[in-house]
């Protein structure tokens, strides 16, 4: 039984792909799952650009699916009106990214053309534990973790 959790979600054939992939991540699940849907067939700089400019509280990612009680944000695209900046989430997608690059330029693929044709993020384990309160007592808390993949395709 393999315990490293190495599989991918989807399979692509052939020696155009580069691939990167986190495990147990400690971000939040909903800001990575929003993440992911918004940079999905984008270029590989382009959302690397837009996740510098969410990490600096410039542009916000839209939120379409985890948007109860979101408020509106000026300047999303589509005419998008609910949405955040998940710094956190920015920066491991970004170190993500940029190890996809790298991925990529050890394959001999053009990381200057890289296209996103698949990204994943899923809940990880969640990691039980508890919270001192005040007379003796304690509070149960979840420490959420995800799991992230990211394959990239090049393109002319």
């Amino acid at each position: 039984m393999d315990m490293a959790r190495i599989e991918y979600s989807r399979k692509f054939e052939g020696d155009m792909y580069a691939r990167g992939k986190i495990n147990e991540a400690s971000i939040s699940p909903k800001h990575s799952i929003e993440i992911a849907s918004f940079i999905r067939n984008k270029r590989i700089n382009d959302a690397i650009a837009y996740l510098n400019d969410v990490i600096a509280l410039k542009k916000a990612i839209p939120f379409r699916r985890f948007n109860r009680n979101v408020a509106h944000k000026r300047g999303l695209s589509d005419n998008w009106d609910a949405g955040r900046y998940p710094v956190k989430a920015s920066k491991t997608y970004i170190r993500l990214l940029e190890s996809v690059k790298k991925n990529a330029e050890y394959l001999g693929l053009d990381a200057e053309n890289l296209k996103i044709v698949h990204v994943s993020a899923n809940r990880g384990r969640a990691q039980k534990a508890v919270f001192p309160r005040a007379m003796g007592r304690a509070t149960p808390k979840v420490h959420e973790t995800v799991n992230i993949e990211v394959i990239a395709r090049e393109v002319s």
